[in-house]
């Protein structure tokens, strides 16, 4: 692991706001530290997760090296520790394995950090979840975070947030290349888009609120597209239904649902861009107190064209249409709601699809990365096509142990 130290600590016990916040500073000191992040201690929750461990590894490789990276998250697999301990440097790393519900924890794991990078959320889609643990960790864990932050002096908040935060909306409303100032009526009310709004709320209040010090806590937020890449769940649950489908995607949005979704090492590297220029005073004025979308120049198609695309060439195919017709299905979707409601008292039925699901995949939703390139420099690290190669040759490597997971599993 060469010189990265690696601690793991004890398991937790379960259970006027923008004047004065910056001098002004010669201009050639600004330069020397404009975009750096070189002796900062940074905490990431969620380092364990997909996003996570792609924002852990891009500042890893910083040529200059942070101070401390603290990683938090409910566990860690042995995969993940493997992975951090590839890279090489001057960094020490903390590995935090704790609840983000346990207060006492993350005031220990906030001593002495001034930038913390917020990604550890609860993500269903499907109401697998129960409603109050879904609360407790997307809504409750960032209100504490956030108090752990006034409390140890942290400077500098990154929240992940998602475009379900935006929509899109019930009655299945479009958006064709917006942006921050697009103006949309949300009337979404699933939890996990309730959830994550009130958090992203909470996070941008925060901004300006003082510190124990006397200085002030400097938030803002990142509202990432559906992110693909290597390890993601949600494509290794679509290729499993494809093989047990004869090879066959099958086809869950219509091809004319634009979205454009964003790729791992993209929205990965939108945080560390987004932390070296909050570093930067004049560039901090702009940020603050701010949402920002983060998409990359992935083409333009529906989630289920994007399953198709980042395996065609591994000989895979796509059903041509949908099961039924849009609006059957969107019905069909409320009959299955209606009888999980009225099994409730007696079996906890989850529907495979629900209303808010089917709009989701159906409608057109894309959104432009303008704003964040104009306001803290983010530009695509990596190309469509290399998003492409790196994601398809990932699912190439799992395709052998998935087909026999399922073997196994069927007999």
């Amino acid at each position: 692991m060469g010189s990265s130290a690696f601690k793991k600590s004890p398991q937790s016990k379960r259970g006027s706001k923008h004047s004065k916040l910056y001098r002004d500073k010669p201009a050639k000191e600004e330069q020397t530290r404009a975009m750096s992040l070189a002796g900062v201690s940074c905490l990431v929750t969620g380092a364990g997760g997909f996003l996570g461990q792609r924002i852990v590894r891009l500042l890893l490789e910083e040529d200059e090296a942070l101070a401390e990276i603290r990683l938090l998250d409910k566990d860690f697999s042995r995969e993940a520790l493997w992975s951090f301990g590839k890279f090489q440097g001057k960094t020490e790393v903390k590995i935090l394995e704790g609840d983000i519900r346990d207060v006492e924890f993350l005031h220990r794991a906030c001593q002495g950090v001034s930038l913390v990078i917020h990604t550890a959320s609860i993500i269903d889609t499907l109401g697998l979840v129960e409603k109050q643990l879904l609360w407790e960790v997307n809504v409750t864990g960032t209100q504490m975070l956030l108090e752990a932050c006034a409390h140890c002096n942290v400077q500098h908040f990154i929240y992940t947030s998602t475009i379900e935060v935006a929509g899109p909306n019930c009655r299945g409303d479009p958006i064709f290349n917006g942006d921050e100032d697009t103006p949309y009526e949300s009337t979404s009310k699933f939890p996990y888009a309730q959830s994550k709004r009130l958090a992203e709320e909470c996070v941008l209040k925060a901004d300006g609120q003082m510190l124990k010090d006397g200085g002030v806590l400097v938030t803002c937020a990142l509202r990432s597209m559906y992110i693909f890449g290597e390890g993601c769940p949600f494509l290794q649950g679509h290729l499993d239904k494809c093989l047990l489908n004869k090879n066959v995607y099958l086809r869950f949005s219509r091809k004319e649902a634009l979205v454009n979704p964003v790729y791992v090492g993209n929205i990965a590297w939108a945080h560390v861009q987004a932390a070296k220029a909050l570093q930067v005073p004049q560039k901090a004025r702009h940020i603050r107190g701010q949402f920002y979308y983060i998409s990359d120049d992935t083409p333009h198609m529906s989630y289920a064209d994007l399953n198709y695309e980042l395996t065609k060439e591994l000989g895979f195919a796509i059903e041509p249409w949908l099961p039924m017709p849009l609006t059957m299905l969107y019905y069909f979707s409320l009959l299955l709601e209606i009888v999980s409601f009225m099994l409730r008292p007696f079996v906890r039925y989850i529907p495979s699809t629900n209303r808010h699901l089917v709009t989701l995949l159906n409608t057109p939703f894309t959104f432009s990365y303008r704003k964040a390139q104009k306001d803290f420099g983010y530009v695509p690290r990596y190309t469509w096509e290399e998003a492409k190669r790196y994601t398809s040759q990932w699912i190439a490597s799992i395709v052998p142990q998935r087909r026999e997971y399922l073997k196994s599993k069927k007999a």
